[in-house]
């Protein structure tokens, strides 16, 4: 297959105005912006063909020319990033498969992206793909504490029989009876912000009008799901260190702490 990821980056934020371009210290103390830290965390991924960051914005445009990073531009009109992958579809060389690398997950694993590549190779019925790895009962305990405090944990999914996302949500799911967290793993499964689509699904995607539970939850994902379109879920083992995206400044120190303990400069 002829695999090409694509990085959605885009300067407005409401949480975090110009968060490609923040600055953020790697293992040695070196500062790089989060963009071009997301593109080299592509670059180890085995499989790919070809990485582009994908965006609207010129000031992303120049500073990815500052560290050679190939850029396709889009409109601004873009709602989210898989809209954005979508639009930059045509720009591409007659790809096989595309993987959304969202712009401010620059500590997912390689392995992660690559598990999502084998199953699109062995499963020519899989259309999308994304993957969840399960939790451990201390940290759902946590990830409850965040909710009762009305924040926001992370996104979890539940499946059905062959692996297929049955919904996708903020929320902690699925209900948890007091006996389900009395062993050392949950039945909670984690899902990363990750992406492997056919073509065909993507051109689906941005035919279909934004769906309500999609804005409710605020996961671009659901409008897969309400418009038909299965969704597989490739389970991963955790890394050994915490995944954490960029998304509020107060996030800087605690992904530099992981970069550090991950090795990355």
């Amino acid at each position: 297959m002829k695999v090409a990821a694509l990085i959605p980056a885009r300067f407005e934020s409401s949480r975090y105005p110009g968060k490609p371009l923040a600055e953020l210290k790697g293992a040695s103390g070196t500062p790089k912006p989060l963009i071009r830290r997301t593109y080299e965390a592509a670059g180890r991924v085995g499989g790919l063909d070809s990485i582009h960051v994908v965006t609207d914005d010129d000031r992303i445009a120049r500073a990815c020319g500052e560290f050679g990073a190939p850029v396709l531009m889009t409109s601004a009109g873009c709602r989210n990033g898989t809209e954005r992958c979508a639009e930059a579809l045509g720009q591409l060389d007659a790809p096989d498969l595309i993987v959304n690398i969202q712009g401010d997950a620059l500590l997912t694993p390689p392995y992660f992206i690559e598990a999502l590549i084998e199953r699109m190779a062995s499963d020519g019925e899989a259309v999308v793909a994304t993957p969840a790895m399960r939790v451990r009962s201390t940290e759902v305990r946590a990830l409850q504490d965040e909710e009762l405090a009305g924040r926001v944990g992370g996104t979890t999914v539940v499946t059905d029989a062959a692996g297929h996302a049955l919904y996708f949500s903020k929320r902690l799911i699925p209900y948890l009876p007091g006996a389900a967290l009395g062993s050392e793993m949950s039945p909670v499964r984690l899902h990363v912000g990750v992406y492997a689509y056919r073509p065909g699904a993507l051109t689906a995607y941005a035919a279909m009008a934004p769906t309500e539970l999609e804005e409710l939850e605020g996961l671009e994902q659901l409008r897969f799901l309400v418009g038909g379109i299965p969704v597989s879920v490739v389970e991963v083992e955790p890394p050994p260190f915490a995944l954490r995206e960029l998304n509020n400044p107060e996030d800087v120190e605690p992904i530099e702490e992981a970069l550090a303990r991950a090795g990355l400069d």
